[in-house]
């Protein structure tokens, strides 16, 4: 590869790698409101974040065109591909992570103004620690950054114990009330879509493991063990 096609090359992956960063920027962001939609029962807010899932949509299939056109035209080497690949992994589950958004918005409009059976305070702290943990995701995998992507899941307990304390209130108040039973299920589900999305954010940073050292991993934050993909 002579020195013009590697400088083009470079340029295009870190275009790709800023395409990421923006998409995730807006993933974040719609995680972020959609909870803040809920606890406030803001249900302006709350249809445009579900609208928006759409600008998500076309960001994904955006990065997805550009990276298949940058394999085809310029000529990726080992570690180039492995970014590339990536890339197109990553752009695919913060769409997902996206569409866990526009179902908590969808959850919002349909609990209206209805008064809530209990005060939103596990459900915020869950979605502050998920963006959080994306941010941080995001930020090893343009960097490449195994060590920050290694330590970066172990957050997903937390989240996992605040879901199973939510899931287990909920239930108390099934059993209870039976009048509660539609919104406790509406807010399992919104607990859920958060509980998901942490682990869509372990897959990214098993890709920024992928790319720092050539070997598919499964991140188990329980354990913090790292089990080769063979």
């Amino acid at each position: 590869m002579n020195t013009g096609t590697r400088e083009t090359l470079d340029r295009k992956i870190q275009e790709h790698l800023d395409d990421i960063l923006l998409l995730g920027s807006m993933v974040e962001q719609a995680i972020i409101n959609s909870v803040k939609a809920l606890k406030e029962q803001d249900i302006e807010e709350a249809q445009r974040i579900y609208d928006n899932d759409k600008k998500i949509n076309q960001k994904r299939f955006e990065i997805e065109r550009q990276t298949l056109i940058t394999v085809a035209t310029q000529q990726p080497m080992a570690r180039d591909l492995r970014i590339l690949a990536s890339i197109l992994d990553v752009s695919g589950e913060l769409e997902r992570i996206g569409d866990y958004a526009k179902g908590i918005a969808q959850i919002t409009l349909r609990i209206g103004d209805e008064p809530f059976i209990k005060p939103l305070i596990d459900i915020p702290k869950m979605a502050d620690l998920t963006s959080d943990m994306l941010h941080r995701a995001l930020e090893a995998f343009v960097r490449a950054d195994a060590e920050t992507a290694q330590s970066i899941p172990k957050g997903d307990d937390e989240i996992d114990d605040l879901y199973n304390q939510v899931y287990r209130e909920l239930l108390v108040f099934m059993f209870k009330d039976p009048t509660t039973i539609d919104q406790a299920t509406f807010l399992t589900w919104v607990s859920h879509n958060l509980e998901r999305a942490a682990d869509r954010v372990t897959n990214i940073c098993e890709r920024a493991i992928f790319i720092a050292t050539g070997v598919l991993t499964e991140i188990s934050a329980s354990d913090d063990e790292t089990q080769s993909q063979e």
